[in-house]
């Protein structure tokens, strides 16, 4: 597989605690020069990035980041300030507490508000698959595709574990028509992004990638 191709799967992904402006900025020189399709970055530097780089480059951020049990109100605010402040992309996180008490009908109602608010941007809907069991990697498959969502999303890559290959084809096997993939979490080297690709998945969250990239230039 040619690694353009697997670079413009990755949302270059920055969200550690410790980020500074200058290291948001270093990403998203990394994301234009090497063609990613996004960079993933807290909400704080989404109005920055975005007056950086302008329509060089897709700006992604996250909502309810990482453990999803902020209220739906909390949520829509800062979807609505994160678009407001020039994000293309947003990674929501589900309740998973609601998931687990069979409320569906809360996680499915949240999606859709979040939804409604990006209208034309792209929603992606992180469900924390090694807090799952499958029975509900599934329902949420269903519930992603029933409320309009564009991608489901494994993990936000701060629990005990990221994404695996078996997710990724429990997906591709649950999800309906025009729900798209991303792998996200632990995807360190270029022949786990070639399989997860292979598996259906359409975007993966990483910094690993661009990483190697960068390394195997500086060894020519």
């Amino acid at each position: 597989m040619d690694i353009q191709e697997i670079l413009g799967k990755c949302d270059h992904t920055l969200l550690a605690q410790t980020a500074t402006w200058d290291e948001i900025r270093s990403i998203c020189d990394d994301g234009m020069k090497y063609h990613t399709a996004s960079v993933c970055i807290p909400p704080s530097f989404v109005k920055r990035a975005k007056e950086y780089v302008g329509d060089r480059l897709a700006i992604c951020t996250v909502i309810g980041f990482p453990n999803g049990y902020n209220t739906t109100a909390v949520k829509l605010a800062e979807t609505v300030d994160a678009l407001e402040n020039g994000a293309d992309e947003i990674d929501m996180v589900i309740n998973i507490g609601e998931l687990k008490a069979g409320n569906t009908e809360y996680v499915l109602n949240e999606i859709r508000i979040l939804k409604a608010a990006c209208g034309e941007k792209i929603l992606k809907v992180i469900i924390e698959t090694c807090l799952l069991t499958e029975e509900e990697k599934v329902t949420m498959c269903r519930l992603v595709t029933e409320a309009g969502a564009d991608f489901i999303k494994t993990s936000t890559g701060f629990s005990k574990a990221g994404a695996t290959f078996e997710d990724i084809a429990l997906f591709a096997a649950n999800i309906g028509p025009g729900v798209r993939m991303k792998a996200a979490g632990g995807i360190s080297s270029i022949e786990d992004a070639e399989k997860f690709i292979e598996l259906g998945a359409s975007r993966l969250g990483t910094s690993r990638i661009v990483k190697i990239v960068k390394a195997a230039e500086q060894v020519k």
